[in-house]
């Protein structure tokens, strides 16, 4: 499996995150609409991601520990072209949880991904993804994402530890 080490915190001024991603960004920005289906899933969680005006999707399936501050995550990508063809079979295997819609600009900083996010019903949040190379430890992502943290003036104490899925559901 592919690893990741995340963070995911909620911002009142997304504007001014934009502003510093956009001094720090080796890449970027991309905006991407995205719409996630999750499905019930008993060992993780399962998503499609359609992408809007494209006829391209992503299964996702990963897992995560629901923990606020920087967090392994371990997941698998398949990409599709015929998103609505999956979307009928896995709605009709599995119980879809949840839709979630959100505009995600994406900033490449080194080997982390640095997402602003604008998501439908929920609001503006930032997730940090730092990639991690297969033989490399976890102690390192989390470093690296601690430093993007403090670079992009996000403190430990606005750290959320649920997936926008888990959000969208207790609301």
């Amino acid at each position: 499996m592919n690893r990741n080490v995340e963070i995911k915190v909620k911002v009142a001024d997304l504007a001014a995150v934009r502003r510093i991603a956009e001094q720090l960004a080796d890449t970027g920005p991309v905006v991407l609409e995205q719409e996630d289906t999750f499905f019930h899933c008993s060992t993780g969680r399962l998503k499609l991601r359609c992408f809007r005006d494209s006829a391209q999707a992503e299964l996702i399936f990963y897992r995560r520990g629901d923990a606020a501050g920087p967090k392994e995550s371990r997941y698998i990508i398949h990409r599709t072209s015929d998103p609505q063809g999956l979307l009928a079979v896995l709605s009709a295997a599995l119980e879809v949880r949840a839709v979630v819609r959100k505009r995600r600009t994406l900033y490449l900083v080194g080997p982390a991904r640095v997402h602003l996010d604008e998501v439908e019903r929920l609001g503006q949040f930032v997730e940090l993804e730092v990639v991690l190379q297969p033989a490399q430890d976890v102690s390192e992502g989390v470093a690296i994402a601690h430093d993007l943290m403090a670079r992009l003036g996000i403190a430990s104490n606005q750290l959320i530890d649920k997936a926008y899925v888990d959000l969208l559901t207790e609301r």
